[in-house]
């Protein structure tokens, strides 16, 4: 074993207070919240149960990890729910000048679409 991995090597946690891996030394049955993500599941409320710890760039960087026996399978949002997320962004969309909705995001800067802007704006 590197010094590098056994820096990082506490699997009962009386170093570091959690049970300690180095980078790909994690053993099955931890996942990290990405990797929990891409199964289809979260953490579901359950503590960190370990950390994998590595050396990067502005020192060492830690990635936790939970157990995936107490992983829950992800929410979904209800149809109201996605409902409210596509009357927000089409808000954020809407220039409040013009009423115009358009293809992009208003400038919160400008508070009006660029044509608006434009309009009052001219360039010199």
């Amino acid at each position: 074993m590197s010094r590098v991995r056994a820096a990082y090597w506490d699997p009962a946690g009386t170093r570091y207070g959690l049970p300690t891996f180095w980078w790909q030394g994690a053993p099955a049955g931890y996942a990290t919240r990405r990797q929990l993500r891409a199964r289809g599941l979260r953490p579901g409320g359950q503590p960190i149960a370990a950390q994998i710890l590595w050396r990067g760039v502005g020192g060492t960087r830690a990635a936790y990890l939970y157990r995936l026996d107490l992983a829950r399978p992800k929410r979904t949002a209800t149809a109201a729910q996605l409902d409210a997320v596509r009357a927000a962004l089409r808000a954020r969309r809407t220039c409040p000048t013009c009423g115009e909705v358009r293809p992009y995001y208003i400038p919160r800067s400008f508070g009006e679409c660029l044509d608006c802007r434009d309009e009052r704006h001219p360039a010199h």
